[in-house]
């Protein structure tokens, strides 16, 4: 608010009114400094994103193991590339990999003669089990072609190691360590610190595994999700296990009298004496193998950024395949993972395109709602009625709405580590009765009808019996869509996926013996079976969805909340969610 005054200030009153304009001219300035500095590196990578690099003979593909891997890379917008630089706060831009821009990178090394080997470059990069395996399968085919791979790192995490083991040398720093420890999944419970406050959350759920809502009413994990955590987080450890026994020529019990030594404590020279690695050298000293393994000491290195920018020939095909991308949470109108009306519009766009002949999915979700899991079921099968074939390639995870948004597929892919099924939804409304009491809130009003104030009785005075069986029903309603629509998909009884269902996780490969998945496999692999679905001889690809809005990613950068602030958002999410959820829970594998 502003005053218009024609009485002359006292040097006591200039006072405020200069530290005011002074803090004003500071926050102008440096929003100025922010955006213009951004327009310009914006205009700047807008002239030369185009470019393209040119493979060079004796090159090395270096493919930094370091970062958050994510399923689909995106342009790195030049708001991010300069926030990225700036030294303090959280403003630093999130390193981010593509698992596509990895795989298609490994595949062009593999065929382009150019190109002499690769080098695994560090040991820090963020991934589940079901990833790495897909990357270190491309490895293994990769080195088919006779050319070499050799690894280095500071310290080796379990499932960096995973991928590492495939190397033909593996190098460790002489001070670092490989951390082969064995796997444990660990769930934070909030029931202790809601309770604390004065609330009290009310749980309605079908399915006995169905453990994402435990933390909400449990202090520890019950017997079922102990069970069923416990049997995936030993299948990944077994395939563990068994895939670097046969790269290293070890054995599972000598991995196993290892893990119970816990490797990272032990030292360097342990863990090559051991078999873990072949070489103890420091990283800055790498130029020197590298020289030995490329013949010269004129070889080029190239980073995943610039092998993802290395042309690819380009098919003249008209036919195309289609592969959407949908990753992260299932929300109905907004988040960041997968939107459902944004995901329909995507659907509608690629119904339009009469040239596309298949549509690939690649899954990687825990699930979210439940109601846009059904809408998005809906709008694939009307592109399968438009006479395009389905095939989906499952992530990481495909559970709960993961599984929903998949079940109607032609044709289903996952990895052995993938986690999926979790077949079952949840409701959860919290209660703040005690709350209520505790801060001297009163409650009063008047209705027409019986349950007219239902929604806020049930949050401030919580649910009474007939309220409780009321929601059960609409619940119980959801799970019987859930399971027929599973049974529709995969053409068996409701019955027996009800028998498989209750909210179970399954990893891959036991989803196919139970036939809740086709086959074992990758994206390269999905793609095939649509490519054979639609009848095709020559296709081109096309992907979905579009690079992230520059501006949108600006917006992203000046997130400040703490880990604090974080946590109390991820309770007040979960209870603000829609009343029907079809998730899998959170769980921390390490």
């Amino acid at each position: 608010m502003i005053f218009i005054t024609n009485n002359n200030p006292t040097p006591e009153q200039q006072r405020p009114r200069r530290r005011i304009g002074c803090l004003g001219g500071c926050l102008i300035f440096f929003a100025v400094y922010f955006i213009c500095s951004a327009l310009l590196g914006w205009i700047m990578g807008d002239m030369f994103s185009s470019s393209s690099v040119e493979l060079q003979d004796k090159t090395v593909y270096r493919l930094e193991m370091k970062g958050n891997l994510v399923e689909q890379a995106q342009e790195e917008s030049p708001f991010t590339a300069f926030m990225g630089q700036v030294p303090y706060g959280n403003y630093a831009a999130q390193d981010n990999v593509g698992l596509d821009d990895i795989l298609s990178n490994i595949r062009l090394a593999k065929n382009d003669d150019k190109i002499l080997g690769i080098w695994l470059d560090g040991a820090e990069l963020s991934m589940a089990p079901a990833s790495a395996k897909a990357i270190r399968d491309a490895l293994i085919d990769f080195k088919s072609s006779g050319k070499w791979i050799i690894a280095s790192a500071k310290s080796y995490g379990q499932t960096n190691y995973y991928v590492a083991s495939v190397a033909d040398r593996i190098c460790l720093d002489p001070t670092g360590e490989v951390d082969w420890k064995g796997l444990s999944a660990q769930k934070m419970y909030y029931t202790r610190a809601l309770e604390k406050i004065g609330v009290q959350m009310q749980i309605i759920k079908v399915g006995t595994f169905k453990s994402a809502v435990e933390p909400y009413f449990r202090t520890s994990m019950s017997e079922a999700d102990r069970t069923q955590t416990l049997q995936y987080i030993d299948g990944i450890w077994s395939e563990y296990k068994t895939a670097v026994a046969a790269a290293r020529h070890l054995t599972e019990e000598q991995l196993d009298e290892m893990a119970d030594r816990y490797m990272s404590l032990q030292s360097a020279e342990e863990n090559l004496k051991a078999g873990l690695v072949d070489t103890i050298v420091y990283g800055q000293d790498m130029d020197s193998l590298l020289r030995v393994y490329t013949g010269t000491k004129d070889y080029k290195l190239l980073s995943t950024a610039k092998m993802a920018a290395v042309t690819r020939p380009e098919s003249k095909a008209n036919d195309k395949i289609a592969v959407l991308y949908l990753e992260g949470e299932i929300t109905d109108e907004d988040g960041d993972g997968i939107v459902g009306k944004e995901v329909i519009k995507t659907f509608k766009k690629i119904a339009k395109d009469d040239d596309i002949k298949a549509l690939v999915l690649r899954v990687n979700s825990p699930g979210g709602s439940a109601d846009a899991s059904e809408q998005i079921w809906h709008a694939i099968q009307k592109i399968k009625a438009d006479s395009i074939p389905v095939v989906v390639s499952m992530g990481d995870y495909a559970a709960s709405g993961g599984y929903y948004i998949s079940c109607g597929a032609d044709y289903i892919y996952a990895e052995p580590t993938t986690l999926t099924g979790s077949i079952g939804i949840f409701g959860t409304i919290p209660s703040v009765g005690k709350l209520r009491e505790k801060v001297g809130l009163d409650i009063d009003g008047v209705s027409t009808n019986k349950h007219s104030a239902l929604e806020s009785n049930i949050i401030y005075k919580g649910m009474n019996p007939e309220e409780q069986a009321m929601m059960q029903t609409m619940v119980e309603r959801g799970y019987d869509l859930f399971t027929s629509r599973c049974a529709d998909g995969r053409h068996v009884s409701q019955d027996y996926i009800k028998s498989i269902g209750e909210g179970r996780v399954w990893l891959g490969a036991k989803g196919k013996e139970i036939g809740i998945v086709d086959e074992l496999g990758n994206i390269d692999n999905a793609i095939a079976k649509a490519v054979e679905l639609a009848g095709l001889e020559s296709y081109k690809l096309v992907y979905y969805p579009d690079v992230v809005d520059p501006y949108e990613e600006l917006l992203k950068l000046f997130d400040n909340t703490t880990d604090e602030e974080k946590l109390l958002l991820k309770i007040k999410n979960f209870c603000s969610k829609p009343r029907v959820m079809a998730r899998m829970d959170d769980v921390v594998i390490r």
